[in-house]
Parts: C-alpha cells; structure tokens; sequence
C-alpha cells in the first residue's frame, strides 16, 4: 500500500472534553470512524494524538492505531503558565498553549509527567505547567510551537518580532533544535494569515524547520455544526448566543494530504516535516508486564509463605470444622495466586481492609467476581463463602487468562479517605493514585441537551425526550419508535435535532469523577 506523504500531528478527540468531536473506539470497542478513515482512505502511515491538557485517551488511541495498522503517536497539548505553575493570580493571558509528541518510552513517561504535574502544581482554571517543568523533563520529546495561543503566535499578534524570536529560541534550548518546530496552521483565520510572515521569518532567522498542522477538532468539515452544538453544551449557551464560544470557521477538521499539500504549497517544507517526525517516533508500550508493589515483610519472609500463613489462620477462624474440601479449595487457589505472583496484592488488600476494620471504619462484604475466592474469604476481605453458594474462582482469577485480579472493596463514606490516607503514608504518596472514571449522558439527557442549544423550549426537549425507551440509543430510537420516525418525517427541526444528538450521543461525557472504592487504586513497584 502506498502511503501519503503528510500526517495530521495537532488532533482533539473526544478526551478534550466538550470541545473534541472524534471517538477513538466505537461502541463495540473498534477504531472508529476517524481511525479508518485515515488508515483507509487517506492512507497515512501515522496519527497523532494531542487532546487538551490531559492523556486519558493514550492508550485506547495506541491499541486502536496499531489495530488499524498506523504509527500512534502520543502527545499533549500542554497549557504553559505565563511564569511560574505556582502562580495563580487573574490576568488576561496566564497560559499559553505548546503541542508536545513523544518520540520514545523516555519521552512518553515525561509526557506523563508534565500532564500529572500539570493538575498537580500547576492548576489555575487549566493544567499548566511552566518552563522550568519543562527543562526538567524534555527528554524523548518532540515540541511544536502551538496554535495561535501558542506564546511565539502571541508575541507575533503583539506586533513583537523580538520578543517572538526570543521565545522560538528559548524553546529551542528547552527541547533541541533538532527537536523543537515552528507549526504553522491555515484554517481559514485572519490572524493566522497575519503572523504566517513572522513565523517564516523565525524559520529563516534560526533555522529551525516548519511544521504544517490542521488542529483537527472534527473529521469532516460539514461536522462543524455539531461541534458548534457540543461546544454550546460544554459553554451552557446557545446557537443563538451573539457572544458565546465558537470556532470562526469550518476548517478545523481533518484535511486530507493532498487539500494540506495545496494549502502550504508555498513552503513544502512544513508537509515534508510531518513525515519525518512520524519517522522519528519509535514508542513501544508493552502490556504484557504486571507491576505491583511490595508489601513489606521482616527479613526471611516471602509473601507467598505469609499469604498461606494468613489464610490458614482465617481459614480456622471462618470454618468451625476445617474439611479437605477447604484445603484442597484453598491449595488450589493459592497455586495460581503465587505462579501468577499477585501474593503482594492480596497481601495489600488484607492490609488497608485490616485497617478499616480495626479502626471501625464499615467495610462492605465483597462483590464482583472476587467473592468466587476462598483467598479472600479467609483473608476477610469478602465476606461470602464461595463454596457454600458454588462460586467460580476461575471467573476472578485464571491463569490461561493472564489480567490483574479486581477486588471490589467499599468503604463508608466517613471512613474512606483515613483508609485512603493509610494507603498513601504505608505504600508511599508517589506510589499510589485515583483513577478517574467517565460517565456519558443518557440518550434522553443527550437530546434534552441539544435541544436546548437548538432553542427547543423546556417542554418541548422533554416531550421528545421521553419517546426514547430507557437503554435505547438514539440511533436504535430513530430506526423503532414510530413517534419518532413520525417527527423527523414531519418536522425539520426535528429532524436535525435527532441527527446532531446521534452524532453525539458518545461525546458528551459528564464531569470525570474520582472513583468511590480503594479497589480503583494502582500502584507503582517501589524502588
């Protein structure tokens, strides 16, 4: 197959929420549409991922390429403090946007870095993150210089050549010329087409090399005007709004190469670029390792031999009279507990359920497939006998099936942040996070939404609302309720209302909450 000779390296997905119009995974768990359509049709060999501030969608974005047979290449598009991340003071402008891409697994762990730090430090309305972060862990990266909220593109819309040029160099320092690009972006922009001069200035006056980029926000360029909607939905506004939020163009979606190789045809540099970077992106995640963390133990113990030891002591404690029935259960159990080495796991669990439990702190009995192990009966932390009731083990741990086990644990909510603080000051603060979770709106919800933008009234928006069965959606209602296939047949406004909530019945997740169980923890080994 031959392959074109640009790639899209500045895009947005559904993971820059509310502003991202393109699912990586459809509903069945397959690349979806964007990715076959680069793959396929546009036949590029690479893509780029740079959602806003955040990585949530990196590893879904790197299964999914590699399915479609293209190159992934991870990136951010970072907010970068106007000064230090620590500063967290009103102004008119207190970030700047930078396009990062990691070239390598030394550049994808500092790019992880840089974006947890971001909402670690330097939260101020945005992840930010400042230069002296960025000095700090530039390593395997690939900068490019932004959008026009990028700072060299803000010093040239001041009118401050020096300045600009003062800013190209410094980043050039940070990251290595070799590593650092002056992006160049034509959607259809006044200002963009004001500062093209200064940028190529920059170019000639430092050498660094062009780079062209499309800042794809959606796939198609008649899918502007569900953008438009989604961000209304993101903005609490509507379409009618003369002061809201809004692209001021339709040309933010995926170009193919041969309209971007047109459309810089006066600098054919910036398309020859894209390529080489794609060629400079050599990132390899592996998912066939587990690490977990130690739990400590006193000198000459093992955790498989402390594990046996505990269960057999809850195994007297559970069981009045202990059968061979019980044993052979538990042998069996502990077998592939210790031949898959997830012994520490189950060590570490016990430990902070332990804690709860001596502090008075309501632990729920156990749920999920983890209530099939006679382990964690014994050990307490379920508190179901899997033998009475004829539960599977197989169905929470099977060593043909190599996956980390998931043990449900609830806590009350008064207690859960001690046993959360336990967890941090036992296993190290550095060593453990909360993973956030997203949800996305219900059908019902989803059409409310946009019905609202499209200035549909509140009774209205509910009446149609409530003709989509619940767990059906929008598109399956639109195919088997007469109502409303009568509606849309009848009704143009209607009809357009269901097309743009179909279009984004995926994309419209909620706020991403923090989970409610310590189970959603992960860890890091310890060093």
């Amino acid at each position: 197959m031959t392959h074109s000779e640009f790639v899209h390296l500045h895009n947005h997905t559904e993971y820059s929420l509310l502003d991202g119009a393109c699912r990586i995974v459809d509903d069945k768990g397959k690349p979806a549409e964007l990715l076959r359509t680069i793959s396929h049709q546009f036949k590029m060999p690479a893509l780029a991922i740079t959602d806003h501030g955040n990585m949530y969608g990196a590893i879904e974005f790197y299964r999914a390429c590699h399915e479609v047979g293209i190159k992934p290449i991870i990136g951010c598009e970072l907010y970068v403090a106007n000064g230090s991340r620590f500063t967290k003071e009103k102004s008119d402008r207190n970030y700047f946007h930078l396009t990062l891409l990691a070239k390598n697994n030394e550049g994808y762990k500092n790019l992880m870095k840089l974006s947890s730090l971001g909402f670690l430090e330097g939260f101020y309305h945005k992840p930010r993150v400042d230069k002296e972060l960025l000095a700090k862990y530039s390593g395997g990266l690939i900068a490019l210089s932004g959008c026009l909220l990028g700072e060299v593109a803000q010093s040239l819309l001041a009118d401050d050549k020096k300045k600009a040029l003062k800013i190209a160099f410094e980043y050039s320092d940070i990251f290595g010329k070799e590593n650092f690009y002056i992006e160049l972006m034509d959607n259809g922009i006044d200002e963009q087409k004001q500062i093209m001069p200064g940028l190529l200035e920059i170019v000639k006056t430092t050498g660094l090399t062009p780079v062209a980029t499309n800042d794809c926000h959606f796939l198609r360029k008649e899918d502007s005007f569900d953008h438009d909607v989604l961000l209304c939905i993101g903005t609490n506004s509507e379409l009618t709004d003369e002061n809201r939020m809004r692209f001021s163009t339709n040309q933010f979606y995926y170009r193919s190469p041969q309209e971007m190789t047109e459309l810089f045809s006066f600098e054919p540099r910036a398309i020859k670029s894209t390529m080489e970077i794609a060629d400079k992106v050599a990132l390899e995640i592996k998912f066939d390792q587990i690490l977990l963390p130690h739990y400590p133990l006193e000198l000459n113990q093992t955790p498989d031999i402390y594990l046996e030891k505990l269960c057999q002591e809850g195994l007297k404690r559970r069981y009045p009279e202990v059968s061979q029935i019980h044993q052979d259960r538990l042998k069996y159990e502990l077998s592939v507990i210790n031949k898959m080495n997830f012994a520490s796991y189950f060590l570490i669990v016990w430990d902070f359920i332990n804690y709860a439990k001596k502090n008075n702190i309501p632990v729920g009995p156990g749920r999920g497939s983890g209530a099939g192990s006679i382990v964690s009966y014994t050990l307490g932390i379920t508190d179901i006998c899997p033998i009475k009731y004829g539960l599977l083990f197989e169905r929470f741990l099977n060593p043909d099936r190599r996956s980390m086990p998931d043990l449900d644990i609830d806590f009350a909510d008064t207690g859960r942040e001690r046993v959360i603080e336990y967890v941090r000051n036992k296993y190290g603060q550095s060593n453990c996070a909360q993973i956030i979770t997203f949800g996305s709106m219900q059908a019902r919800l989803v059409i409310r939404d946009v019905a609202r933008v499209m200035g549909f009234t509140p009774a209205e928006s509910n009446k149609i609302a409530k003709l989509i069965p619940f767990g059906t959606n929008i598109f399956a209602a639109t195919q088997t309720v007469p109502e409303i296939k009568s509606l849309i047949s009848s009704d143009q406004k209607i009809k357009k209302l269901f097309e743009t909530a179909k279009k984004l019945d995926w994309t419209v997740p909620l706020t991403p909450v923090q989970p409610s169980t310590l189970g959603c923890y992960i860890f890091k080994r310890n060093k």
